[in-house]
């Protein structure tokens, strides 16, 4: 005998949450097994606190920011729910005029206004290496751009690693060989971290779609 479901008029099945992450190697998991990169980390730690979330990986190795904004139509083609924008991190490694970096992030975060798409920026703390007025550029765009937009802010992603860096302590178990991309473990350690804010925010998205 066949089990049927029947649902009421006007009843339908909840569908996930579908949150996509644009952004670059950090967000693509670069030389980390898929199951140990960012977005599936993410995900899991999202799914285990009880958000019915699907993390969509819109993470390109190498991208910038002019790089993120040039493939957003065909990231929101995906019809995402809310989207994470981490981007900024090569323009820093190349030494990008930030007044370039934020035009580029005011461009995206303009456009998700526009679709209606809340947003989640998320940012990283610059060295020195070209100066103290770089510096305070880059670090000051994203807050600035995130009230601009009423997007919801995450200052530094790479912030257990950022203090562990900051209090002179060792990151080799954090930090694959290059120096620049986190291990499986300094991902854990970044989600840890981050997961809260990210909940948060889900929660608010989520009960205004009730």
């Amino acid at each position: 005998m066949a089990l049927v479901l029947a649902l009421a008029p006007g009843t339908a099945l909840a569908e996930p949450l579908r949150l996509v992450a644009l952004g670059d190697s950090l967000t693509q998991g670069y030389g980390l097994p898929q199951e140990q990169g960012l977005v599936p980390q993410l995900q899991g730690w999202l799914r285990a606190v009880g958000h019915d979330v699907i993390v969509i990986n819109a993470g390109v190795s190498g991208d910038t920011t002019a790089g993120g904004l040039s493939r957003l139509d065909w990231t929101l083609a995906d019809r995402p729910d809310a989207m994470i924008v981490a981007l900024g991190g090569n323009d820093l490694l190349r030494g990008i005029d930030p007044a370039a970096s934020r035009a580029n992030l005011d461009a995206i975060l303009s456009r998700l206004e526009t679709k209606e798409v809340p947003a989640m920026l998320v940012g990283l703390s610059a060295a020195g290496n070209f100066g103290p007025e770089f510096q305070q550029a880059f670090e000051a765009m994203y807050p600035d751009l995130a009230a601009t937009y009423d997007a919801v802010l995450y200052p530094d992603l790479l912030a257990p690693i950022t203090a562990r860096y900051r209090a002179g302590e060792d990151l080799g178990d954090l930090m694959q060989e290059d120096g620049l991309h986190p291990s499986a473990a300094g991902v854990e350690e970044i989600v840890e971290a981050w997961g809260p804010a990210v909940s948060s925010w889900l929660r608010t998205i989520e009960a205004s779609e009730e």
